[in-house]
């Protein structure tokens, strides 16, 4: 069977559920992932319950379809690893702070030195710049900064979170 994304090699620096939705998309139409963990393994490997075989299901379902190795972006090793990853990939995801690519040399300008051809995707909150960039980007912040949380719940109680992460279910899916 072809997949349509079969011949695209990914690097995935993403963690939690926006960044990581958006490469188990594209794994899923046949991209090869490759997902970079910080010593330690990604934070998601501990959420749940459920585990399933002392696994987080939470992970494994959003990290399908993925190789994953560690590296210590911090090291210059680790950082050289990543650079050569780069070098055959067609496109990076990565979900850091504003600001945290470039204080590691492994922001946009970077490593588009490394390759000319490569598509980089940059999730955040509220962009690389402009008067918010720096604050924390979660779905439940979305949710109340655009009054989702006033319209859910009970009358006369206190806002109520969604159930669903859509605003980074959304995030990753566009």
């Amino acid at each position: 069977m072809l997949y349509p994304l079969e011949d695209i090699k990914v690097v995935d620096l993403s963690r939690v559920l926006a960044g990581p939705y958006c490469t188990m998309l594209l794994g899923d139409l046949g991209a090869d992932i490759i997902k970079i963990e910080p010593p330690g393994g990604d934070e998601s490997r501990k959420y749940g319950p459920p585990f399933i075989g002392g696994e987080s299901y939470y992970f494994m379902s959003l990290n399908r379809n993925k190789k994953s190795i560690v590296l210590d972006l911090k090291s210059r090793d680790g950082v050289e690893v990543l650079e050569r990853l780069v070098e055959k990939a067609d496109v990076v995801v990565e979900n850091f702070r504003p600001g945290v690519t470039k204080k590691l040399g492994i922001d946009y300008l970077m490593l588009k030195k490394l390759n000319s051809s490569l598509i980089y995707c940059s999730i955040t909150g509220f962009g690389q710049t402009g008067p918010y960039a720096q604050r924390p980007g979660y779905d439940i912040v979305a949710y109340a900064m655009g009054g989702m949380m006033s319209i859910t719940g009970e009358p006369d109680q206190p806002p109520v979170k969604p159930g669903v992460p859509v605003a980074d279910i959304g995030s990753g899916m566009f």
